[in-house]
């Protein structure tokens, strides 16, 4: 037992991790409460209790979607879309995004919710240059993500992995939440609990049966084993 403890705790902290997705920022390529893996090691996992790294297999390069640490909240864990590195130029014209002069075509299931808008900063932006040892992310969804066209540059230290894999994914009751933010729109403040700790366990115990019993109906089935691209 202790030795399937200490290597759980190895697998989590150098190697991969899950994320549960909690808001709409990156659809359609990540859904609400899709169950995710993330690669640590590829961009060298972060040695716990110490600031320094394992060496990295690869920088992050764009078009990867990455877990970072939000830099407003480092507690908190988001996931975007990597679309410039340092030295690089970001300019966003009339929604169209371009890195260096080049357009970066929106992801094959990327979307706009708000096609007609013209709005500053969101839907135009830059020109930009990312100062070295920075990043410029986004989401998926354009329209609705809260990304590096609002607060800035993301430092690369605090980039947590690569997201790989859907391992589940499951079609969300109101009220779904999670650790991982995709970020539609900023962090409020948490509610402060309102119940007992007998309340919630048993509010838990109900909870997980009552998803037990509605599996063959709630899964998205088609999503489980997906590849992020």
């Amino acid at each position: 037992l202790i030795i399937a403890l200490i290597l759980a705790l190895i697998i989590k902290t150098f190697l991969f991790e899950a994320y549960k997705i909690p808001s709409g920022s990156m659809e359609n390529t990540l859904l609400v409460v899709d169950f995710l893996l993330a690669n640590k090691f590829i961009y060298g996992a972060k040695i716990p209790l110490i600031e320094a790294h394992l060496p990295a297999v690869r920088e992050p390069k764009p078009g990867d979607v990455i877990i970072f640490k939000f830099p407003l909240n480092p507690r908190q864990n988001y996931i975007k879309r990597l679309i410039a590195t340092g030295g690089q130029t970001v300019q966003i014209r009339d929604k169209q995004v371009f890195v260096d002069g080049k357009l970066v075509s929106l992801p094959s299931q990327g979307k706009y919710t708000d096609p007609g808008a013209n709005s500053p900063g969101r839907d135009n932006f830059g020109p930009l240059t990312v100062p070295p040892g920075k990043l410029f992310v986004m989401g998926d969804n354009r329209d609705n993500s809260y990304d590096s066209r609002f607060w800035g540059f993301l430092d690369r230290k605090l980039v947590l992995g690569k997201a790989m894999i859907l391992h589940w994914s499951w079609k969300p009751d109101e009220g779904d939440t999670g650790s991982l933010q995709s970020a539609t729109s900023p962090p409020g403040r948490r509610s402060p609990p309102d119940k007992n700790i007998l309340e919630k366990v048993g509010s838990k115990i109900i909870s997980i049966a009552y998803d037990i019993v509605r599996i063959p109906w709630k899964v998205r089935w088609d999503r489980v084993g997906d590849i992020i691209r």
